[in-house]
């Protein structure tokens, strides 16, 4: 305040403290030096350019948690608690208010309650933080693609699996490698790998045209920046394709891009019609060899690199990314392990080949819709304050070609835009198969590295008594961190000595010194081949020889019984053990401590395929509820297993719910049949209504309400595909869940194993006419009779009251309204059977109609609710005469 005056007049202390600040300031110019951005000399001076701030764009951090406003997720937490209170209020009255005339429909209305209210728990608590992310691409150029120099960006190897033509067109395929192909990256950073689990010749011959039809297509995309970059749906969109479009020559080449997809199709076209006539003795090679997957189960591995070799450039002289053709052996007598053991044999030809440190895995018709949604993955993964804790980057699945009205809940919105940003704030959202960018290391089956404590309070702070019985305690934990250190030390050495044997080969294997331990445990770990096992102790990837040397290796490493006595889907890579691979293998990463990331561009990064007609519907979700169940009744299932790792709680309470929701099929049937039953023996679950319980059921459903409201409004999520999604929960309960509990059960404990069918991916010529295809199941026989029997309750119901006069109409609407939540729910069930021409298949209307009709005449002869000495005749106290 008084500037005269001299500062030494103020003592030791202010001295001080200024000194430090010049030093603090030193210290941060030489840790952050400013950065210069393009146009920009190194070796000049700059007297007329001011310095920029010193956290520059590009060094600040890649992505950010955008958290839900409080005005959204605080009422609704708020919903969550009352709702709580009210299930409380709700379960009293239930319990101490039964039906002692109907004894037994009381009690099971009861045990369904109280299951469908622990499963409401599993499922709401993991999104009570749910939270948002934006990245920020500019940071990511700026930080890793500084100009005149190469590109810093990790390499991504990515995976495209399938496994039969007929059902997986080719052309599908096709479209997913030429998206991949084009991907705005690097293009000596990419490597795509396609697996053909079938061995078809026919799939080998399509991506030896897609690589011919790349040279042309690729360069294009680039050029003129097109999206999406799979040119059926480029060149089927129903837009301006012109908007945005400055270039003059954009519409003459995109006239002769067309021409030229044209005929690609028709060659694909050709090679399909030329497939479904198999010579007697198999395919033949040109020259002459016959093809080695002519025998699906019985043929050696297969390995061809189409692009990416010396040469293999496009029409306008650029490097293409690498394109490999994958087919690992199958010999009998051996279990392959289906999907995960397909991306197991990947992983290890890719380690072998480019040893990128970073995998993407795609469906075979999920094409990259968004051409940059590798580098929104990469903000996360190569994020220097967080991306060493990501496992995997999961982006939401997105579909085309569904119907307006997505009638059987394809979409699944609720799922990807509700629950999985919940779980995004928890630990991360699960992996759903498709769509998703892995850190190799986390596959490996290592821990996620430890974060750093904060420091802890020092002594000074404590107050003085506390020394005396903290110094010793310090000092324990100083000795203890010294032996860590020198334990950690010695192990890195080794790591670092195991290296250079492996290096060596085999030399060392066969020398005369023992072999030193931490090999012997990669070997029993990963197998026994010496360059896939340097690869591992490659963090950031990388390749130790020349690719042509290497093809020997990685024909090796997909052999049969390379897995045997490793560490293969029990530890590392895709989990064996379910059919949901995909389930059980992000539970083993958050187990190990890792986290993953849930990651929605504005534009979705992926789009695929959905099957749109009822039984391909039902049997998709069929394969999922098998899996939970397989993994419910393995020593994976998470109410048990990983205990004392990494994985939090309420991240535990999603995958329990994940593997526990097929057993709700149970209490969903019997409680859908207690309708028809109170109509029909003119019972009910629930006594004369008080107003209290009046007033808890009314606050019970508007809880249920309000909760589903703002669920929708903070997850953006439209009422259509809210309503849908609970239709389905009842539809895919009643059927698939049922049949895959039974199935599970079988296949655990009597060893009756399932075939998995594959899905169709292909399309009909018409548009949505596949939707109204009818296809037999027997998982069309349960919801079908559950729909008859209510409907006939309903007819039996309101005809009785119509007989008894007025007074019985009372108790008849809270059993109709009952009846009515069935039937509504099982509505788009009842539109899928009756098909476009509205017409019930014969052989569905015979079952249906024999099981309802056989249990109806069952309860009448039976009818519990009578007493055994005949009915209770009493006096109406009406004078008849």
């Amino acid at each position: 305040m008084i500037p005269k005056k001299d500062i030494a007049v103020y003592g030791y202390g202010s001295v001080a403290w200024k000194e430090r600040m010049e030093e603090w300031k030193k210290k941060q110019n030489d840790r952050l030096p400013v950065v210069r951005h393009q146009g920009e000399n190194d070796g000049g001076d700059y007297p007329d350019v001011p310095d920029l701030p010193k956290m520059d764009e590009g060094r600040q951090p890649l992505s950010r948690k955008l958290p839900i406003a409080s005005s959204k997720i605080n009422p609704y937490r708020l919903i969550i608690i009352l709702r709580l209170v009210i299930l409380g209020l709700f379960f009293h009255y239930r319990l101490l208010h039964p039906v002692h005339d109907a004894y037994a429909l009381w009690l099971t209305s009861v045990i369904c309650e109280i299951w469908f209210a622990v499963s409401w728990i599993l499922d709401q608590f993991p999104k009570w933080y749910p939270i948002e992310r934006e990245t920020y691409l500019d940071r990511l150029s700026l930080r890793y693609e500084k100009e005149g120099k190469s590109s810093e960006l990790a390499s991504i190897d990515i995976f495209v699996s399938t496994v039969d033509p007929l059902k997986e067109p080719p052309l599908i395929t096709a479209n997913t490698v030429l998206s991949i192909l084009a991907v705005d990256y690097p293009v000596d950073k990419v490597a795509c790998y396609v697996s053909d689990d079938g061995a078809a010749m026919l799939t080998f011959e399509a991506l030896s045209e897609t690589s011919q039809f790349a040279r042309n297509w690729v360069p294009f995309c680039k050029k003129f920046n097109i999206e999406p970059r799979a040119p059926e749906w480029y060149f089927s969109q129903k837009i301006d394709y012109l908007k945005n479009k400055v270039h003059p020559a954009f519409v003459r080449e995109r006239r002769a891009m067309k021409r030229e997809y044209e005929e690609f199709k028709v060659r694909i076209n050709g090679l399909v019609a030329m497939a479904q006539k198999v010579p007697e003795e198999g395919w033949t090679m040109q020259d002459g060899t016959p093809w080695p997957g002519n025998n699906v189960r019985d043929h050696p591995g297969m390995i061809q690199v189409f692009l990416g070799q010396n040469g293999a450039l496009d029409n306008e002289g650029n490097e293409l990314p690498r394109l490999v053709y994958v087919s690992r052996e199958k010999r009998p007598g051996f279990d392959h392990h289906k999907k995960a053991g397909a991306m197991n044999a990947l992983v290890r030809v890719s380690a072998i080949l480019s040893n990128a440190p970073y995998l993407l895995n795609v469906d075979c018709d999920h094409y990259i819709n968004n051409s940059k949604a590798l580098r929104e993955a990469m903000c996360f993964m190569m994020d220097p304050a967080s991306g060493k804790h990501v496992c995997y980057v999961q982006f939401p699945q997105r579909f085309d070609g569904i119907d307006r009205h997505d009638r059987y809940s394809n979409r699944n919105v609720v799922f990807f835009d509700i629950n999985m940003k919940g779980l995004d704030g928890l630990q991360g959202p699960i992996y759903v198969g498709t769509g998703c960018v892995f850190r190799r290391q986390a596959l490996y089956g290592y821990d996620a590295p430890k974060k750093k404590k904060p420091p802890s309070r020092t002594c000074n702070c404590w107050p003085k008594w506390c020394c005396f019985c903290c110094g010793s305690r310090k000092n324990r934990k100083g000795k203890s961190t010294e032996k860590t250190t020198k334990r950690k030390s010695r192990d890195s050495l080794k790591q670092i000595h195991a290296l250079e044997n492996i290096e060596k080969g085999l030399e060392t294997i066969n020398s005369d010194e023992p072999c030193i331990l931490p090999q012997e445990k990669l070997e029993k770990k990963f197998g026994q081949s010496p360059l896939f096992l340097a690869s591992t102790l490659l963090e950031n990837g990388g390749i130790l020889h020349d690719t042509n040397s290497l093809l020997k290796e990685a024909i090796h490493v997909i052999s049969c019984g390379y897995e045997d006595k490793t560490e293969w889907g029990k530890e590392v890579g895709w989990i064996y053990g379910s059919v949901t691979e995909d389930i059980l293998t992000g539970f083993k990463m958050h187990c190990h401590g890792w986290r993953s990331v849930y990651c929605i561009p504005k534009r979705p990064a992926f789009k695929g395929s959905a099957p749109i007609n009822l039984s391909d519907r039902l049997h998709q979700v069929l394969r999922w509820a098998l899996g939970s169940v397989e993994i419910f009744l393995s020593r994976h299932c998470p109410i048990w297993y990983g205990y004392g790792g990494g994985l939090k709680w309420l991240e535990r309470f999603s995958y329990i719910n994940s593997v526990v929701y097929p057993w709700t099929s149970i209490p969903l049937i019997a409680y859908c049949t207690l309708p028809a039953v109170c109509l029909l023996t003119g019972k009910f679950i629930i006594p004369e209504i008080s107003n209290y319980a009046s007033i808890i059921f009314m606050a019970l459903f508007i809880s249920i309400a309000a909760t589903g409201i703002l669920e929708m409004q903070w997850g953006g999520v439209g009422i259509d595909d809210w309503w849908r999604n609970e239709q389905f929960w009842v539809i895919g309960g009643v059927s698939s869940h049922l049949f895959a509990l039974f199935q599970g059960l079988l296949k655990v404990f009597a060893g009756v194993n399932t075939n998995f069918t594959v899905t169709s991916k292909g399309g009909d010529d018409g548009e949505f006419s596949e939707l109204y295809l009818f296809k037999w199941t027997s998982l069309l026989i349960p919801p079908t009779t559950l729909l008859i029997i209510n409907i006939v309750g309903v007819v039996v119901g309101i005809s009785d009251a119509i007989n008894n006069g007025y007074d019985s109409w009372g108790p008849l609407f809270g059993k109709l309204f009952f009846a009515l939540w069935v039937i509504v729910h099982l509505y788009p069930f009842l539109k899928g059977l009756l098909g476009k021409q509205d017409r019930l298949p014969t052989i569905i209307l015979v079952w249906s109609i024999l099981l309802a009709s056989i249990l109806t005449l069952l309860w009448v002869r039976i009818n519990p609710f009578v007493s055994r000495d005949g009915p209770v005749l009493e006096v109406c106290g009406l004078d008849c005469d």
